[in-house]
């Protein structure tokens, strides 16, 4: 039977790790600020919101939520960003998705600071990404926290080959990105490819990172012996229960490693969201953090 990757103890450490780098900061007189905008009344995304507050809270960032009714204009969100780009107390600024249908997302997280670009969904900041340009900049917070996951299993990555499944802004593509840098050779897999090929190269990959919105998509049977299954997905059924990407019931026998859905990978999302909170403030105010 696989090892679980338990999300929830990792993403425990890292928000540790963020709390004390945000206590240093305290004490040189500087408060991580986050600025969280919210368009609309979706119940997952309140939900969503109100957690990264609680998180906050307890890591030392400040955080603000700005919540505008569904008609808010796209001028409306947009010069609320502009307002919060000048605000030198807000160091991360978040907008909550989706946005209704007639605001332009791309539109939005463009207009938001590069440097204030928690998400990192900045074009600046994906493209310093898949250039593999040194220094600091924001990455997206789910795949990072992939990353940090695969760190905690302490296998050797480089060399290895793998695939990702789902070619999302917010996942897929700078997933495939941060485990190219980590030197292994990656697959990029998506509702376009072919299920026999799919099959095909899922059962030759040593990790698999699973990110479509389908349940059950991938089994036992599409996986190599002893790989390591990254389940990204999060969906509800209707008995209400939730489920991942992954047929976890086959696919555990076969893995040596994999998350559970839920306690997976969804914890890690809030706590490397708080990290790079914390280390845009350092970087912000030209401070270096251990």
């Amino acid at each position: 039977m696989a090892t679980l990757i338990d999300g929830k103890t990792i993403a425990q450490t890292v928000r540790a790790r963020a709390a004390e780098r945000a206590q240093k900061l305290a004490e040189m007189g500087i408060v991580p600020g986050l600025a969280v905008i919210l368009v609309g009344e979706d119940p997952a995304s309140q939900i969503y919101v109100r957690n990264k507050s609680r998180a906050a809270k307890k890591v030392g960032v400040q955080s603000q939520t700005i919540v505008m009714p569904v008609e808010t204009t796209e001028a409306e969100v947009l010069a609320i960003v502009a307002q919060l780009n000048e605000d030198a107390a807000v160091d991360a600024i978040l907008v909550q998705s989706p946005l209704p249908k007639h605001i332009d997302e791309e539109k939005v997280q463009e207009a938001i600071l590069p440097s204030k670009d928690v998400d990192g969904f900045h074009p600046e900041n994906i493209g310093r990404l898949f250039a593999n340009r040194a220094g600091y900049y924001p990455i997206a917070n789910t795949p990072r926290g992939v990353m940090t996951l695969l760190d905690a299993t302490q296998q050797t990555l480089h060399g290895k080959q793998a695939i990702v499944i789902g070619r999302s802004i917010l996942v897929g593509r700078p997933m495939f990105s941060l485990l190219e840098r980590a030197n292994m050779t990656v697959t990029l897999a998506h509702r376009h490819t072919p299920r026999a090929e799919l099959r095909r190269l899922t059962q030759q990959a040593d990790v698999v990172v699973v990110a479509t919105g389908v349940p059950g998509l991938i089994t036992g049977d599409d996986l190599k012996e002893g790989a390591t299954v990254i389940d990204v997905g999060i969906n509800r059924l209707a008995d209400g229960s939730l489920v991942g990407d992954v047929d976890f019931a086959s696919a555990e026998p076969k893995a040596a490693f994999i998350t559970p859905v839920p306690g997976g990978v969804g914890p890690m999302t809030i706590a490397t969201l708080m990290q790079t909170t914390v280390e845009l403030a350092a970087v912000n105010h030209g401070v270096e953090l251990d």
